[in-house]
């Protein structure tokens, strides 16, 4: 199975910093993320699309010794690798990919502008540290990134399409269906895919007008469908239910596709509230792991547990510690918060004991899996220990993939409730 770029530089654009960039911009995190969501599968698309030009390969050969990812919010408007590579993909279109964005996320112009830049900076760093760890020359990142093609038509989020990006077909996606009438009168759907056209007879239809009504009415259906879909899902609750209460559902990294811990675009983006503290307020997700673990101390289930076995069944997964990929010792900047969070959380309830777990999907080498997530949870600890409360810290321990259960085979959306750190708390 070929690489999939796109889990490469998800990774980059987690929640930090999807939330830094909408604090910079002064917009909101579900506008930003939604804005990403269309610009990614197009900056690939577009990529795959033209990897044999010169500009393209320089520039990503080029982003291994540039130090783009480590600046993606703030290094990426005037670079020159960026500027030229949306030139080779994209042409004279660029303008229209930015209207397009801006007009289906939310975000203005400019900062939808920012955000291709922060995107492309994001892809030619990923793909550009890759082939630098993998020792893969100009040859195989034109073949990496030739594999990419044709997914753009089936990464783009509903509501976006490459009509509405203003490329047409130029990322050699499938054609649109298009109706047409048969010697018979009847009705027939032909989908063009990949040359091969396949015609579908509809239900028949005895008035001789019936191929003119589809070619109108099947459109507008279409677009009421479209509708309905986008206005349920900006309807739809922004909150995620964190807590655990089986070991399996805890999840960590995976060093096969190196993709870390950071949540996929297509997860809805939580609302940062504050968190009352025993009258100190803090920053976190509503319903988050910080908020939850509060709870459960304030309800004395931890104080009146039995013992440990009363407790190890209930986890808590960090829901803003993202590692930096294949690392166990970087986190992407904003990480840093949450573990300041427990920290306080751990101060305000002195005799409260935690142990950290960290989890693998079941892709990669088991041997490597559990070696990543065991110094991952010991960083977690470590780091902890310099904030004043490593005696509560009882343990820190790496699984692997040896609690997983999505099977390798699935898709790495599926497979991403496999890969976690979590907390949990331990007498």
């Amino acid at each position: 199975m070929a690489l999939n770029i796109i889990d490469l530089i998800k990774g980059q654009l987690g929640p930090a910093l999807i939330s830094q960039a909408a604090t910079q911009y002064g917009e909101s995190e579900s506008g930003i993320s939604k804005a990403i969501s269309g610009l990614l599968p197009a900056v690939v698309g577009g990529m795959a699309n033209n990897a044999e030009k010169p500009g393209v390969l320089d520039a990503v050969m080029g982003a291994s010794s540039n130090g783009m990812l480590a600046n993606l919010l703030g290094g990426t408007s005037n670079n020159s690798l960026i500027t030229t590579v949306l030139a080779a993909i994209f042409g004279d279109k660029v303008a229209d990919i930015v209207n397009a964005v801006s007009t289906f996320s939310g975000v203005n112009n400019s900062t939808s502008s920012s955000l291709l830049n922060m995107v492309t900076g994001a892809t030619l760093g990923s793909v550009g540290k890759y082939a630098s760890d993998n020792n893969i020359g100009a040859s195989g990142i034109t073949s990496l990134l030739q594999d990419q093609k044709g997914i753009v038509s089936s990464l783009l989020p509903a509501g976006l399409s490459l009509a509405s990006l203003g490329v047409g077909n130029m990322f050699g996606a499938p054609e649109a269906e298009k109706v047409t009438v048969s010697s018979y009168d009847q009705p027939k759907v032909e989908v063009n895919r990949g040359g091969d056209t396949h015609s579908h007879p509809t239900p028949d239809n005895n008035n001789n007008e019936g191929g003119s009504i589809w070619k109108w009415l099947l459109p507008l259906l279409l677009l009421g469908l479209a509708g309905w879909f986008l206005w349920n899902n900006y309807n739809k609750d922004k909150t995620d239910e964190v807590v655990t209460t089986d070991n399996t559902e805890m999840v960590a990294d995976s060093t096969d596709n190196m993709v870390n811990d950071s949540a996929m675009m297509a997860t809805p983006v939580k609302e940062v509230t504050d968190i009352d503290l025993n009258g100190k307020m803090i920053k976190g997700y509503a319903n988050g792991m910080e908020a939850s673990m509060i709870n459960f101390l304030k309800s004395d289930s931890y104080k009146n547990a039995a013992d440990d076995a009363a407790l190890k069944d209930t986890w808590y997964n960090f829901d803003n510690v993202n590692f930096k990929i294949g690392s166990a010792t970087e986190l992407e900047a904003g990480s840093e918060g949450q573990i300041q969070n427990l920290a306080e959380i751990l101060k305000a309830y002195p005799d409260t004991k935690i142990k950290i777990g960290g989890y693998t999907d079941m892709t990669g080498d088991a041997a490597q899996n559990k070696d990543l997530s065991q110094k991952r949870a010991d960083f977690i600890k470590s780091e902890l220990g310099k904030l004043g409360v490593a005696a509560q810290v009882v343990g820190a321990e790496g699984y692997g993939s040896e609690f997983a259960k999505v099977p390798a085979t699935a898709s790495n959306d599926e497979r991403a409730e496999d890969r976690k750190m979590a907390v949990r708390f331990t007498k």
